[in-house]
């Protein structure tokens, strides 16, 4: 035989072979590196060439799971299932059919979901001391935490997890299994007991003791809870090393959904909206055009947010009914951009419903700042201190700076539509110090505006203007042009404002909001306390208001004071 005749059958095969041994090197080399999207490709290059084995078949589904590559992560779990099943691997086999099972239910295809998690049980039935049992309560607990009245399943259910984790010495099922009890905690309104085991829970994570995708559940999981729970300082922390840990992966392309939309929530409060917008954006963008389902709607929401307070009102509308097209309730941002577009009567309708429909006490205290403030305006100031009691006392039980912030601002605003300036100050300044300290510069500068007009109502000019003064330096950096449009109004503009008031009965309504009755306020301006009663009529007549403190409220929302 020629060597012309012999070089196709013998180097055919041995091309084929080593094509399929370098691809495989090549995909564990960069597995180890972390790139995903390098060790995606030439895993899945290896294993058309030739099948891959138990081990470099888990490498290519986490390796799917972090590139999003969805249905390439659900059809590598299936074979390694169907693998480790024939092999009489009962527990390995289950372990893959839990993490197709978790995969399909954040996809919302229960079905399927159910019938691999169902699977995974029959799998384990007989089996001891095996971490498969463990992991198959996560599942069954999440499934508890999120209904009615079911919390304290989810709690057993985590402590057994836990249990046989850390017997087993399996970071990644215990720290899953604190994770999920820690939200159980924190519906049941053990917040202290809650926020503890969160923080047990990422030492495993920060450590690198979990694989990527664990250790990004893990992270995504916590900061979402701290966030829900107002520990801003722990939600702040965390996403910070959740950040420097997606960076640390250039082709990581999962986590871009609900991950990216609690950063961009961090960014905003710290006053960095540019960057907190471009995070929004790309988890409604996603990876390659494709958002996560459960992200997206967060992330519209969070959109018109930033977009609602820069002054872009239609895009914010846009971007609040997107969120809602997917699902996401856009409130109280899109009750908060009626108000700021004039319509209250629907702004205060809107935030009513949200109130009145908000499932624990918790959830209400989103929606309660923006009731307060929406109310004032309206001219239900009895209502606005109705919501601000409420806020107290959640408040109150939850002992957490944050809401006390908001409750106390929610009091100052209150008593200064009440006509007590004074009073008023006591509270905001409590709020101005704690969102000082918290690091929020927009909640301070909108703070030292209302402090501003209760100083100015009590005589104190100069001081009102420094507080003015400080508020406009962040409103211009930040961007919030109609906070700063409201606050740079010229003088004579408020004079002639369009709700028809005349320079006099101005005058009349700034007394009026000092708690002065009308013999007082006549006193001082000289004038007969019956053309004082004339003026206040005509006042209540303009601005559609039936009270005094009504009239007080509607002044200090729309910045006549």
């Amino acid at each position: 035989m020629t060597p012309a005749t012999r070089r196709p059958s013998r180097s055919g095969k041995s091309t084929s072979a080593r094509s399929a041994t370098r691809s495989l090197e090549r995909g564990r080399e960069a597995y180890e590196r972390r790139d995903w999207r390098d060790a995606f490709e030439a895993l899945s290059q290896a294993d058309r060439e030739h099948p891959l084995d138990d081990q470099d078949l888990e490498r290519l589904a986490w390796a799917a799971g972090l590139t999003a590559q969805i249905d390439a992560y659900a059809a590598a779990f299936e074979r390694l299932h169907d693998l480790r099943a024939a092999e009489g691997n009962a527990c390995s086999a289950a372990r893959a059919a839990f993490w197709l099972g978790m995969r399909l239910l954040t996809m919302g295809e229960i079905g399927r979901a159910t019938a691999w998690l169902g699977k995974a049980e029959h799998l384990i039935e007989g089996q001891q001391d095996c971490a498969e049992r463990g992991y198959l309560m996560i599942p069954r607990g999440f499934a508890a935490l999120f209904r009615k009245n079911a919390p304290a399943e989810a709690c057993e259910a985590a402590q057994q997890a836990c249990e046989i984790g850390d017997r087993l010495g399996d970071p990644e099922l215990g720290s899953l299994a604190r994770m999920l009890h820690g939200q159980a905690l924190a519906a049941l309104g053990d917040h202290e007991a809650a926020l503890a085991l969160l923080d047990e829970s990422m030492l495993a994570a920060t450590r690198g003791l979990l694989r990527p995708l664990v250790t990004g559940l893990v992270y995504c999981g916590v900061i979402g809870c701290c966030q829900r729970l107002y520990a801003v300082d722990r939600a702040r922390e965390w996403t910070a090393a959740l950040d420097d840990w997606c960076r640390s992966q250039s082709q990581l392309g999962t986590f871009t959904g609900a991950c990216r939309v609690h950063r961009s929530e961090i960014l905003q409060l710290q006053g960095a909206w540019q960057q907190a917008i471009d995070e929004a954006r790309y988890a409604t963008q996603g990876i390659r055009g494709m958002p996560d389902p459960d992200g997206a709607p967060l992330a519209f929401y969070q959109e018109g947010e930033l977009l609602r307070l820069r002054g872009e009102f239609e895009a914010a509308e846009a971007a609040y009914r997107s969120a809602h097209e997917r699902g996401k309730l856009p409130q109280p941002g899109l009750a908060l951009l009626r108000l700021a577009t004039g319509q209250t009567a629907a702004a205060a309708a809107a935030i009513r419903q949200v109130v009145g429909s908000a499932p624990d006490a918790l959830a209400r205290a989103r929606y309660l700042p923006a009731a307060v403030e929406i109310l004032l305006a309206a001219g239900e100031a009895t209502e606005a201190d109705q919501a601000t009691r409420d806020l107290e006392a959640i408040a109150r039980r939850a002992r957490n700076e944050v809401l006390d912030a908001l409750a106390s601002h929610a009091r100052g605003a209150v008593k200064a539509a009440q006509g007590d300036a004074r009073g008023a100050l006591e509270p905001m300044r409590r709020a101005f110090s704690i969102w000082q300290r918290v690091g929020a510069p927009y909640l301070a500068a909108r703070l030292r505006v209302e402090i501003a007009s209760a100083l100015a109502a009590l005589g104190d000019q100069e001081g009102a203007m420094l507080e003015r003064d400080a508020a406009r330096a962040v409103f211009a950096e930040l961007g919030a042009a109609p906070d700063l449009a409201r606050l740079d109004a010229p003088a004579g503009a408020r004079d002639e404002h369009p709700f028809g008031l005349t320079p006099r009965e101005l005058e009349v309504l700034r007394l009026l909001a000092t708690g002065r009755t009308n013999r007082a306020i006549s006193e001082q301006l000289f004038l007969s306390e019956k053309t004082i009663d004339r003026h206040v009529s005509n006042i209540f007549a303009k601005l559609d208001v039936p009270t005094r403190a009504a009239a007080t409220a509607f002044a200090y929302q729309h910045e006549l004071l």
